[in-house]
């Protein structure tokens, strides 16, 4: 069932586009790269925040388009990915929420119950470190780019802020 919704055609143009919006990312840092950077993907392409100029983006496209038409499927996996912090919240979130099962309204019994929170908080965090990435390489992303290519790159400015929005097509 899963399969089918991932492979479903506005998620494939998704997940391809998340796949080249990590690999742009982590061929600019590759590059010296090292500001401010942000990325959002949808099925029309993906948005880059920050402060890059066309060409140097257009390069950084470029070279990860490439390399993951090579088989480079460990570019389209980001340790700033929102998934993996996705991940680490409902954990952390979930394990808070068993430990305080129990406690009752009463402020003392909750706050008994804190080091325990903080403890079980933790083991979330480090239990979803390995799934996030995982995650990534196995639904959220996807390095195959069949076809894909770049139609075009918009850039808007509001204030300091610099977005690029990268326009792909899936033929």
């Amino acid at each position: 069932m899963l399969d089918k919704l991932l492979y479903l055609k506005p998620i494939l143009r998704l997940r391809r586009n998340h796949a080249l919006e990590h690999a742009t990312l982590n061929t600019l840092s590759e590059s010296g790269q090292h500001g401010m950077l942000a990325g959002y993907s949808d099925p029309g392409g993906f948005w880059i925040v920050g402060s890059l100029k066309l060409e140097e983006l257009q390069q950084a496209i470029d070279k990860a388009l490439a390399r993951l038409q090579g088989g480079d499927a460990a570019l389209a996996i980001s340790p700033h990915c929102g998934t993996n912090f996705a991940v680490a919240g409902l954990f952390a979130g979930a394990l808070s929420w068993l430990a305080m099962l129990g406690a009752g309204s009463s402020w003392r019994r909750r706050f008994e119950q804190l080091p325990l929170v903080i403890v079980l908080s933790m083991l979330g965090f480090m239990a979803a470190r390995p799934l996030g990435p995982l995650l990534q390489a196995r639904v959220t992303t996807l390095a195959s780019p069949g076809k894909m290519h770049i139609r075009g790159i918009d850039v808007h400015r509001r204030g300091a802020m610099i977005i690029h929005r990268v326009i792909v097509r899936h033929p």
